[in-house]
């Protein structure tokens, strides 16, 4: 009788998670992006926030939240309930700053857990006409401390790919760190700095348009969305780069919400919205299962950790 009431009590006890992942969600969720709005990470998101909502039945806040190299609203997320109502999207700086950022006020590996893979943006290197650099040799050439480049930010993708540029062609440049690509590309289109690494998505129409000038693709091989333009790699500058974003939870939200997730995202992926607004914008689609994430950023860290001792990168450089 005793063991009765026991395995009663049991289930009684599990009956209102049980309620709850079958109530979820029954509220609006929240997709923190810890940049500002109009990069490619913030219209990544919103693309797929869209999607992802109509199939939910609930909508989704998407939340601007930059600063600190994407540490604030990373640690906004990691420090929020496991309930499946708070995500955050990271990109290439999450990985980096694992090594990169000393004292970060979460463990990437351990506060958070990946959800989804979304897209993935090819870099550009580009100047702005006035800085009198034509070709990736005229870099090297310049006087010392004369050029900058931008970056989205301390630890991010950008802010790597420039100080290998600096590695590999042994030149003084100034790095110049903003809160996300928006901001940095107008001062690039004002002529404020020399040089910057960004999304091509965001770059095209400005290099088409002759208000920039492309020096090379920082990709492997040449891309399908500039194969006009060279690689670095082909102009003896061996630097690859790109932009790539996911959602992540907080550690803890139930295994049946990250898969649901996992779906929709890879649904929306697969949308005709969304696959029309890649196409358009030079955004490769990525995706798969959260397990297959995790082990991507696994191969990040490990990649960019070896590329930041290498150049010897600290958080101020």
């Amino acid at each position: 009788m005793q063991r009765r009431h026991l395995i009663q009590a049991a289930a009684f006890a599990g009956l209102p998670t049980f309620s709850y992942a079958q109530a979820w969600p029954a509220k609006p969720l929240r997709f923190v992006v810890p940049f500002p709005p109009g990069g490619t990470t913030d219209v990544v998101t919103r693309l797929i926030a869209a999607e992802v909502a109509k199939a939910l039945g609930q909508a989704i806040v998407v939340e601007n939240k930059p600063g600190a190299g994407t540490v604030i609203g990373v640690d906004s997320v990691a420090k929020s309930a496991p309930d499946g109502y708070s995500l955050v999207t990271v990109a290439n700086s999450f990985c980096v700053n694992q090594t990169l950022v000393k004292k970060l006020p979460y463990d990437g590996t351990k506060d958070l857990r990946p959800v989804a893979l979304m897209g993935m943006s090819e870099h550009v290197l580009a100047t702005h006409p006035s800085s009198g650099i034509k070709t990736v040799a005229d870099i090297a050439k310049a006087k010392p401390g004369t050029l900058s480049y931008a970056s989205f930010g301390q630890g991010t993708s950008a802010h790597l790919a420039g100080e290998m540029l600096k590695t590999q062609t042994g030149a003084d440049i100034v790095h110049v760190p903003y809160k996300g690509q928006a901001p940095a590309l107008a001062d690039l289109l004002g002529g404020q700095v020399s040089l910057m690494f960004g999304n091509w998505p965001e770059f095209r129409a400005h290099v088409q348009s002759g208000k920039l000038i492309a020096l090379g693709m920082a990709t492997a091989k040449r891309s399908v969305y500039a194969p006009s333009i060279p690689t670095l790699t082909e102009l003896g500058v061996k630097v690859e780069s790109n932009s790539w974003n996911g959602l992540l939870a907080p550690a803890g939200t139930p295994d049946a919400i990250v898969q649901r997730l996992n779906a929709e995202v890879n649904k929306a992926l697969a949308s005709p919205a969304v696959m029309e607004a890649f196409q358009k914008g030079g955004i490769a689609s990525l995706s798969g299962s959260p397990a297959q994430f995790a082990d991507f950023i696994q191969s990040e860290i490990t990649r960019y950790a070896e590329v930041i001792r290498k150049a010897n990168i600290t958080a101020d450089s």
